[in-house]
Order: C-alpha cells, then structure tokens, then sequence
C-alpha cells in the first residue's frame, strides 16, 4: 500500500492538506508530523520518520516564512528551507520515495513585467527567497524524483497570514496603509492542498518544477480591500509605495506565477483569486457565528 509521508503538519499548507484528504483514500495512508513529532532541521528526527513509515511519497510543507525575520535569523532559515529539505532529499533516494516540496514566488527578484514560467532562473532579493532557492537547488542536485511547487501568497482559514492580519488591523486601528506597487497572486491554501493529492493520483506528471497560484493579479493593496469589502468594514485604506513601508527584506514587485505548465499536465482549471478569497471569507464568517 502507498504511504505519504508530510511534514509541517500544523502549518498553514500542513492544516489545510489534512482537511483535504479527510474522507479520501489518502486519509488511511497519510502520516502527518508537526515539528513536536518530527523537528526538521535534525538528521534523526527525520531518519525515524522515515524508517516508521517507509513513504512513497513525502509532502514537505514545513517552511520557515518569516521574511523580515530571516534577515536576522539566517541560519535557522537555512537550516528549515535548505538544510532540511537536502536531507528529506537524501532520504527519499535510499527509500525510493517521490519528494513534493513547496517552493515560492520570492525565488524571483521581480524585474520582469509578465508571468513567471519555471524555466526563468532565480534571482532572489532576500534571506528568505535565497534560502528557498537553495533548498530547490540541494534537491534537484541529490534526487531526480521529485516535484518542487512553487507558490505565492499563501493564506487560509488559518493564521497567521494576510487575511487575519488584515481583519485584525481593521478591528484595531480607524485607517490602514498598505503597500501597493508589489503584484502577485494571493492563494488560498484549500486550492494548493487539492492540486497536491492531484499529484498524489497522478501517475504520468513529469519530475520536476511547476507554478501553482490562483489566478489573476493583485497587489497588497488590492487583496486587503477586497478582504475588507468583503468583510463589510468601511475602514479607509490609504495605498504606499514599498519605500514607505519599513520592512527589513526587499520584496520583488512583481512575482506573478505562470500556472499554464500544471494546467496543462494535470488538466487543472484553476479559480480566480477574489473567487477563491469568497470562500475563504465565508469559512471565516461560518466559524464566527
């Protein structure tokens, strides 16, 4: 019987992935470790892991996401997002395993004014984006079965993310200021999650890399009105410019994802950004009441 073997469980991607696969065959297959069960920056942690359940495929959804944090934190954002992910790889070539690991929009530095396709090479701005790059690099040079996802602007039911700090800032604050000459395309974790055990099912999909967002473009500014709109707060929003928000990372401007590679493969239609932010906002509204 086929194993999944995935990491972060409790994370954003983590939580949302359990939802999906609850009712499905993969529910009596998939083992879930957070890092209390399995610390990923440690070489036995994850030789355990392994060694209890013999994967056929492992999901690497543990991240370090702290971008302005990672300009500190160096090594620990190394350790989760390069070192980490080397090891997982290593593993999966002794046990035959397939790896999904998932990536990010910030491996680009934002320069290019059209999609990006999984051919451009990266050219990260940040400690974060230079860690993930990494990651995607150590992988690709140790074990040629895999399948490295890159995203962008991840958020869910779950914080933190955008979305609740967007709904908390609007509860706290009479107006809000947000940057509005980043684009990209903000995507709804439940959506990721399904596309990835479409992965699972698929036997014919080519190793290698793929985009995977919603579709559309948004810049912060217009994901968190239409948040807001959405939420039914009035509270006025005032556009800046990145120089006039203090952040300690650069962030590209422009980190739009071409998905067309994994529609093709997978025969994916994919949902709109604000379409698949609805339903995201209904969930929210449903848990409140």
């Amino acid at each position: 019987m086929e194993k999944v073997l995935v990491f972060g469980a409790k994370g954003q991607l983590g939580s949302c992935l359990q939802d999906a696969i609850q009712g499905s065959p993969w529910q009596s297959q998939t083992v879930f470790y957070d890092s209390s069960a399995c610390d990923v920056t440690k070489e036995e942690d994850l030789t355990k892991a392994f060694k209890e359940v013999a994967p056929t495929y492992v999901i690497n959804c543990a991240a370090y996401t702290a971008v302005d944090k990672a300009e500190e934190e160096t090594l620990k954002a190394f350790e989760v997002n390069a070192k980490a992910p080397e090891c997982m790889a290593r593993l999966c070539r002794e046990y035959n395993t397939v790896l999904i690991h998932i990536s990010t929009d910030f491996v680009f530095d934002g320069h290019q004014d059209m999609p990006y396709k999984e051919e451009v090479i990266p050219n990260p701005l940040n400690v974060y984006g230079t860690s993930k790059w990494e990651g995607e690099q150590r992988i690709s040079s140790t074990w040629h079965k895999h399948y490295i996802i890159r995203t962008s602007w991840l958020y869910s039911i779950y914080p933190p993310n955008f979305v609740h700090s967007v709904l908390r800032l609007a509860k706290e604050r009479n107006k809000l200021t947000v940057v509005a000459d980043q684009q990209g395309i903000p995507t709804y974790a439940p959506d990721l999650a399904a596309m990835l055990l479409l992965v699972l099912e698929s036997k014919h999909l080519p190793f290698g890399i793929y985009h995977y967002a919603n579709k559309g473009i948004a810049s912060w500014y217009t994901f968190a009105t239409a948040i807001l709109k959405m939420a039914g707060s009035n509270i006025p929003v005032t556009p800046i410019t990145s120089e006039q928000f203090p952040a300690k990372a650069i962030r590209p401007k422009y980190s739009v994802l071409d998905t067309s590679k994994i529609e093709s493969e997978l025969a994916l239609t994919i949902p709109n950004w604000e379409v698949s932010l609805k339903r995201c906002m209904d969930r929210l509204k449903e848990s409140l009441n």
